[in-house]
């Protein structure tokens, strides 16, 4: 993504009375997208993975006695085809195991293989600087104010989603 071209970049020149929140959104949008792609390229050019493979590796990462697909598949807010030809991909690879269910059979458990584990170690490692390098230029003070003026913002909306619903 060309950073000139970014969603924000079109309000530049909105008529004053523009929406602030539309624009907070633009903002935080913009900011996810950029630091996604660049997390994506650079999964890309230093372990020859992709981000899905990446988040996937996480969600088994964050429950060691497993997961099912369809665990995985709410965790990472995708399909459960998504998941299953992800999970054949890395089963082959040797980064993750399939096992029975312990209380129902014909349903499956995901885990890491140790393979699987160290290479996620590697993986995690990598993207946790990554993320301290891109928002470096925040200083601590910040990054906890934006933190919590965040979580505010995560909360309003989360309150307004549960107002909506029948």
């Amino acid at each position: 993504m060309n950073p000139a071209l970014d969603a924000e970049t079109g309000l530049a020149d909105a008529p004053p009375g523009h929406k602030e929140e539309l624009r907070l959104w633009l903002r935080l949008l913009t900011c996810t997208t950029l630091i996604e792609s660049e997390v994506r390229r650079r999964l890309r050019a230093r372990f020859g993975t992709t981000l899905p493979r990446f988040d996937f590796l996480a969600a088994l990462d964050r429950a060691p006695e497993g997961l099912t697909p369809g665990e995985v598949s709410r965790r990472m807010m995708v399909s459960s085809g998504n998941v299953t030809g992800l999970a054949a991909r890395l089963e082959d690879e040797g980064l993750i195991e399939r096992r029975a269910h312990h209380s129902d059979g014909r349903a499956q458990i995901l885990r890491l293989t140790p393979r699987g584990r160290r290479e996620f170690a590697r993986q995690s490692a990598a993207h946790e600087a990554w993320i301290a390098e891109l928002l470096a230029d925040v200083a601590p003070r910040e990054r906890a104010e934006l933190f919590r003026l965040l979580g505010r913002a995560k909360q309003s909306v989360r309150a307004r989603l549960t107002e909506e619903k029948p």
